[in-house]
C-alpha cells in the first residue's frame, strides 16, 4: 500500500502548484530548497520520495518538474497544457540553434487545445530586436510548429538561416526572397534567398517574468 504524504510533502506540492500557477513554469531544486530554507539534497530526497508516490514526475533538466494529480487548489493546471521549453533564441543576428530542453511552461487552453499543444514550444529570447512588437530580452516566446505555407506576411516567426535561427518579422520580396525584419531602428532588415529560410514555426504568444 502506498504510504500517506507526509505534511512536508503536502507543503512542497502546494508551493510547486502555487509556482506553476504564478510563474507558468515549474521551480528549480534551487528555488525550492531556498523557499524552505532547507538543503537541495533533502529537496532531491522529497523529489524522489513523491516520485515513488506518483504525485510527480521529473528529469534531470532545471523546471523539469510535473504534477501528475493536480490538486484542484485552483484551476490553473485543469486549464492549462504543459509545453517544453527550449534553448534561447537570438532576437538580433541568428543564433545557435539550441534545442536543449530546459523544462516547460504551462500554456492556456484558450490558447492551444491539447492536439496543437503538441505541436507547440517555447523559447527564451536573447536580445532586443524585436522590442517595439513588446517582445524583450529574456521574455519567453510560444511557438506553434507550421511551415512557410502558413505564413503571412507580418507574421512573427521562429526561422532558421544556415543551421542558425532567429525571431523575427516575415516578409516576402520580390524575387523569390524572404526578409527577416526586426522591430528595432538599431538593426536592419535581413534578406535571404527563399530556399535558405527553413519556417520552425509561428510565434502566438508571449511569457514574462518579473
Amino acid at each position: 500500500m502506498m504510504k500517506e504524504l507526509t505534511a512536508k510533502q503536502k507543503e512542497l506540492l502546494d508551493y510547486i502548484e502555487d509556482f506553476l500557477e504564478r510563474e507558468a513554469m515549474a521551480p528549480t531544486v534551487y528555488e525550492i530548497a531556498e523557499h524552505f530554507g532547507i538543503k537541495t539534497s533533502t529537496v532531491f530526497a522529497h523529489l524522489r520520495s513523491l516520485q515513488r508516490k506518483k504525485e510527480l514526475t521529473r528529469s534531470s533538466k532545471a523546471r523539469s518538474i510535473t504534477l501528475n494529480r493536480p490538486r484542484r487548489k485552483n484551476l490553473f493546471l485543469s486549464l492549462s497544457l504543459p509545453v517544453p521549453l527550449l534553448g534561447r533564441i537570438n532576437a538580433g543576428l541568428p543564433c545557435d540553434n539550441n534545442e536543449y530542453k530546459e523544462g516547460e511552461i504551462f500554456v492556456s487552453r484558450a490558447l492551444l487545445d491539447r492536439k496543437k499543444a503538441e505541436k507547440a514550444f517555447a523559447l527564451r529570447v536573447q536580445g532586443e530586436s524585436m522590442r517595439d512588437l513588446g517582445i524583450y530580452d529574456s521574455d519567453i516566446v510560444i511557438v506553434k510548429q507550421t511551415g512557410s505555407g502558413d505564413i503571412k506576411n507580418n507574421d512573427i516567426v521562429v526561422a532558421m538561416v544556415n543551421n542558425e535561427t532567429t525571431v523575427k518579422s516575415y516578409f516576402s520580396a520580390p524575387g523569390n526572397i524572404v526578409e527577416l525584419r526586426p522591430a528595432n531602428a538599431s538593426f536592419n532588415s535581413q534578406f535571404y534567398p527563399a530556399s535558405e529560410v527553413t519556417i520552425q514555426g509561428k510565434v502566438i504568444g508571449l511569457h514574462r517574468e518579473y
